[in-house]
């Protein structure tokens, strides 16, 4: 399988684009296949993969998760990695920043989460939410958050030189897909403790969050630090749809087992 079948959900650098064009569910006809089907092929296909990073310790993996308010990052994070063992994979939220935070440059905080060689690492939220933010809510000017764009350009370049893969993965979901899943929350007591007065606010934001996100990913998505659009008014193509574009991209760096330190055909046992 190749990259390349993701190619119309990729953003290219400098794409102008509305995020309202785009289908937050997947076309008719061209839907993931069934579940049942592929979930064990792809789930050992990770592991493998996930295996061979943690062995090898020659590169590692970021995947960025950013998206409306229930557009579905703690459900991706539970459903993909439900079988991928815990050994060198992390998942990392991150809420607005504390106040010693706030007292550094708005990467610092990141930087000791990212991960080392052999790590897979899953941001809920990331360092994009210090352009997001600031840029919908006005509380940096025009001129500072193109600093910051360009920053992020550069800290992710970094990345990749130290051989560190970032993936980056925008969870597309309609206002009023968003709208049932936010009355389910408040319907639900087990789901409750997960509401914030943000979710609120944010949501009569929509339109200003949806111009910060088409302008924060036409400028962040580069050849080898692209943004994916992910179609998450479905849950389950939604999943599935991460889980074989994460399998691909890890499959694309083209991991290989080191060398063991002893010959086996030489160890006899007693």
């Amino acid at each position: 399988m190749s990259l390349k079948k993701f190619a119309p959900w990729k953003i290219q650098a400098d794409d102008r684009f509305k995020l309202s064009d785009i289908p937050t569910r997947l076309p008719a006809g061209k839907a993931q296949v069934d579940e049942a089907k592929w979930l064990k092929s792809l789930f050992e296909r990770l592991n493998k993969m996930q295996n061979t990073l943690y062995a090898a310790k020659s590169h590692g993996l970021l995947l960025v998760l950013q998206g409306m308010d229930t557009a579905g990052k703690d459900g991706v994070i539970r459903h993909v990695f439900t079988h991928v063992s815990p050994l060198g994979v992390r998942a990392q939220p991150f809420a607005a920043p504390t106040d010693e935070e706030s007292r550094h440059d708005f990467l610092w905080r990141i930087h000791s989460k990212l991960p080392a060689k052999g790590e897979m690492v899953i941001f809920n939220r990331s360092h994009y939410e210090d352009v997001l933010v600031p840029q919908v809510r006005g509380l940096l000017k025009p001129a500072m958050i193109e600093k910051r764009l360009a920053h992020i350009r550069n800290f992710e370049a970094l990345l990749q030189d130290e051989g560190i893969t970032v993936l980056k993965c925008f969870l597309h979901i309609s206002k009023s897909e968003q709208k049932k899943r936010l009355q389910a929350r408040l319907e639900d007591p087990q789901k409750q403790w997960k509401l914030q007065a943000s979710d609120f606010e944010d949501r009569k934001l929509w339109p200003a969050f949806m111009r910060a996100y088409q302008q924060t990913l036409s400028a962040t998505s580069t050849k080898e630090s692209p943004w994916y659009i992910i179609p998450a008014d479905d849950k389950s193509d939604r999943n599935l749809f991460l889980a074989e574009l994460l399998v691909n991209t890890l499959e694309d760096m083209h991991l290989k087992m080191p060398q063991p330190s002893i010959k086996p055909g030489s160890i006899k046992l007693v």
